[in-house]
């Protein structure tokens, strides 16, 4: 008795930028435009998604078979254990068709994005199913680009924090890092603005909402935001331009130096 082997199609993760059509790259673009089934996130079962409104904001009509995937918005193990497996079980399911998915991904597919933990899933499942991601401009990249902040310079530091580890481990990173950008700081709003407030950081700080999206908010005056419930998808760019930096270490020229003063060593100890 002859047995079947399935062939799978491939999971591709198109990044699609944080909102702004124009962000999207040529790979993503023709991919979606490859005749590969297209997946996208929902919070809710027949909710609409950021991630496709993206997608059709750049003119590309949503194909008849596209399909949601819900990932709902909890901090319930057991129920995002439930949801995740049956995600994972249904895109192995599809792609046992043999036909490529493309998942659409808002932002960057390999930063804080849902396609990173949907992959590793699948590939327990099954793991010769083939994965692509492809790249995309993060929304803190974005949102640097649009309010004209320069993330880092030279020798200075930058870290990517969401702002759900609190205020402490905030004002902790502040003293380490030249900028931080401060993710889904929606929760925090207000004490993060208490903190700035008490370091003296409000002049150098700005808040971006729908980073490149039509209803897109910039805020510099950071304080006026207090009391207020800002969207979801919102970040905070917090520079310290009065952080105290250790000296530097030039390794590379150290190394040399050092290299040159062994040559050196040696040749006087080796007999000719």
């Amino acid at each position: 008795m002859t047995q079947t082997t399935t062939t799978y199609g491939k999971l591709i993760g198109a990044s699609l930028g944080p909102g702004d059509p124009e962000l999207i790259t040529r790979r993503a673009w023709s991919v979606l435009q490859s005749g590969a089934r297209w997946l996208y996130p929902v919070k809710k079962a027949e909710e609409s998604s950021y991630a496709l409104s993206i997608v059709e904001r750049g003119g590309l009509a949503v194909p008849a078979d596209a399909e949601e995937l819900v990932f709902p918005m909890t901090r319930d193990a057991e129920i995002l254990a439930k949801a995740w497996t049956r995600a994972a079980v249904r895109t192995v399911e599809l792609l046992g068709e043999g036909r490529d998915l493309v998942f659409l991904v808002e932002g960057d597919a390999s930063t804080f994005a849902t396609f990173g933990h949907l992959a590793r899933v699948v590939r327990e499942l099954v793991p010769e199913i083939a994965v692509e991601t492809i790249p995309g401009v993060s929304s803190f990249a974005a949102a640097a680009a649009i309010t004209g902040t320069t993330l880092a310079e030279e020798d200075e530091t930058f870290a990517i924090i969401p702002a759900a580890y609190g205020v402490e481990v905030i004002d902790h990173l502040l003293d380490e890092f030249d900028t931080l950008a401060l993710l889904k700081v929606k929760p925090l709003v207000d004490e993060v603005i208490d903190l700035l407030e008490q370091r003296d950081l409000l002049a150098s700080s700005v808040f971006i909402e729908k980073a490149g999206a039509p209803d897109q908010r910039i805020v510099r005056d950071v304080a006026s935001l207090k009391g207020e419930k800002v969207n979801y998808l919102s970040l905070m760019l917090v520079q310290n331009p009065k952080r105290v930096r250790g000296e530097l270490r030039r390794g590379c020229r150290k190394r040399q130096a050092a290299k040159t003063e062994e040559s050196a060593i040696s040749e006087a100890v080796i007999p000719a």
